[in-house]
């Protein structure tokens, strides 16, 4: 009887074509897939790949059984995610970095839910418009809204946030050219929804400044000014009108990034599927 350790490997061989991409695929070495395969030809008595200098291609005999075996890796897959969901716990502490927007206003409030579920794992949600190192151990996974150019990170687009301009209804009722405007500090002119402000407002003045948009709404409902915020933050508060235009405010892309091997952690697993979850059930952050 062969080793269907052998066949599996032989699989991802016949699969990937190369016996450096079946090694990278399986995480061992060239020579791994080597003996496995040569294992399984001797077991079997058959030849299944042709050894030339440079590749490994499939004799007939080798060809026919990839064939047969070509449902093995799915299986073993399905195998394999079937054994870690009944024997491995979803617990520790799991470290996100989010824009405080989305952390507060589309994660905290389904936080509970996560809980009742998994009540072992713990999220540590670290609200900041800094971008965490993930490289670093900073967090484990992160939510942008600036695409990653790291090409280790695993990255996938997962909503978006739009920005609209917000006051009062008394400031509404104001003639435009007397509204002051509220915004970062000139650190922050590179953002999008900055340089928006900035065109928007003119040669009107900007009256106060603060590093963060809780600080900068609470301003703008006390009347300090018209001030940019996320829709999902400006569109829910009461106190809040949304202010006309000319043009419309800009749309930033949210990106879920995470290495790779962080991401193999069951815990980090179940917290990504929960913030995107989170994501898209949010009308506001829909793409």
């Amino acid at each position: 009887m062969f080793d269907w350790q052998d066949l599996y490997f032989f699989t991802v061989l016949a699969r990937t074509q190369s016996l450096s991409a079946a090694a990278r695929e399986l995480q061992v070495e060239h020579a791994t897939v080597g003996r496995r395969v040569d294992a399984l030809e001797k077991s079997l008595g058959l030849k299944l790949v042709d050894r030339l200098p440079r590749s490994r291609p499939l004799t007939e005999e080798g060809l026919a059984l990839a064939k047969l075996a070509a449902g093995m890796s799915e299986m073993a897959g399905e195998v394999m995610r079937l054994s870690r969901a009944a024997s491995i716990d979803v617990a520790g502490t799991v470290k996100v970095s989010c824009p405080p927007s989305i952390a507060i206003h589309c994660i905290a409030p389904h936080v509970a839910r996560l809980r009742r579920q998994y009540p072992q794992l713990n999220i540590v949600l670290m609200s900041s418009t800094t971008l965490a190192a993930l490289d670093k151990g900073e967090a484990d996974i992160a939510l942008r809204t600036v695409r990653p150019d790291e090409e280790a990170l695993v990255r996938r687009q997962v909503g978006v946030v739009r920005f609209g301009l917000y006051g009062t209804p008394a400031l509404r009722q104001q003639s435009t050219e007397q509204w002051t405007f509220i915004a970062y500090d000139a650190t922050r002119d590179h953002l999008p929804q900055q340089a928006w402000m900035h065109q928007l407002r003119g040669t009107r003045k900007m009256v106060f400044a603060a590093s963060d948009l809780i600080t900068q709404q609470m301003a703008a409902r006390a009347e300090v000014g018209a001030v940019v915020l996320p829709t999902i933050i400006g569109d829910n508060d009461p106190a809040l009108v949304r202010l006309p235009t000319g043009s419309e405010g800009p749309v930033r892309d949210i990106w879920l990034t995470v290495y790779p091997d962080i991401r193999r952690s069951p815990s980090v697993k179940v917290v990504m599927d929960f913030l995107v979850e989170c994501i898209e059930g949010e009308p506001q952050l829909q793409r």
